[in-house]
């Protein structure tokens, strides 16, 4: 997978919000990422959540970060927004450098492959520093996605 590094502005995503920890993650009784995720679509919040800029993608973020990896942080599902939208859970990406990682193919398999090529990724590479404040993955077609990783 090639890594590339990036600036990004920072911007609004608005949507559903959940708290949670990789731990947690790892079996269905204590998921919690994969229901919000059910809701998002169901509920046809990509339509709903509004004032959306022109061609949003859809958003998964992550933030309130407690320490690293192995504590808890929150997870939205939702659509860039031009201001937070009413009713809706928002959160400010942060500003900054970001490495972007990019996995093609079904999902949900392509962000969890996606994901475990990240935490190799950062164990081979400690000279790397995340920041640990907004990452977020950019769902930019049905089979494809972005993930970036602020970094200092």
């Amino acid at each position: 997978m090639e890594v590339k590094q990036v600036y990004v502005a920072p911007f609004i995503v608005s949507g559903l919000q959940v708290r949670t920890r990789n731990t947690a993650e790892q079996t269905a009784e204590t998921a919690k990422i994969g229901p919000m995720w059910g809701r998002f679509y169901s509920e046809g919040l990509m339509e709903r959540i509004a004032p959306q800029p022109a061609g949003s993608p859809v958003y998964g973020v992550y933030s309130g970060y407690e320490s690293d990896a192995s504590g808890a942080f929150d997870v939205t599902a939702g659509m860039g927004a031009q201001e937070p939208a009413p009713g809706y859970e928002s959160i400010s990406i942060e500003d900054g450098r970001y490495l972007v990682f990019e996995g093609s193919g079904p999902m949900p398999d392509a962000v969890i492959s996606a994901w475990q090529f990240i935490w190799n990724y950062f164990e081979s590479n400690p000279q790397i520093e995340r920041r640990f404040a907004t990452d977020f993955e950019a769902y930019t077609g049905p089979e494809s996605v972005a993930v970036h990783i602020g970094i200092v």
